[in-house]
């Protein structure tokens, strides 16, 4: 009733493909990581912030090998969108830290959360007069 199979399959499943690029979940967890702290980095040099953004790209620098490009360019947004941002960021940043147990880069995450809600207190403060 059927006719039997004379040559071989060529589809193959993934799992069976040895030249098939992949990469650990570390290796995933490190890009992801120097992703966030990269963009991380740009708005900290737009907002001027050259210690915080030497000590973020000395993270980045780590992660990838390679020092991170600086100052790519500005969105002239205003100050508290740009400390939210870098909130919002740094608390990305921690995340992927802490599920990739990076002591360094979480602590450093975790300091730039506290700035920026600092500098968001700060602002909110300083408009409400």
């Amino acid at each position: 009733m059927y006719e039997p199979i004379r040559n071989k399959s060529v589809h193959r499943m993934a799992a069976d493909r040895a030249d098939f690029p992949h990469r650990s979940r570390e290796e995933e967890l490190d890009i992801q990581l120097a992703g966030h702290l990269a963009a991380l980095l740009a708005v900290t040099d737009e907002l001027g912030l050259g210690a915080a953004a030497d000590r973020i790209a000395t993270q980045v620098a780590r992660l990838r090998g390679a020092p991170p490009a600086r100052h790519a360019g500005l969105t002239h947004a205003a100050p508290i969108a740009l400390h939210r941002r870098a909130h919002e960021l740094a608390g990305r940043a921690l995340v992927v830290a802490a599920s990739r147990a990076d002591t360094a880069a979480a602590i450093l995450a975790a300091e730039r959360m506290d700035a920026h809600a600092a500098a968001l207190e700060e602002l909110r403060l300083v408009g409400a007069h």
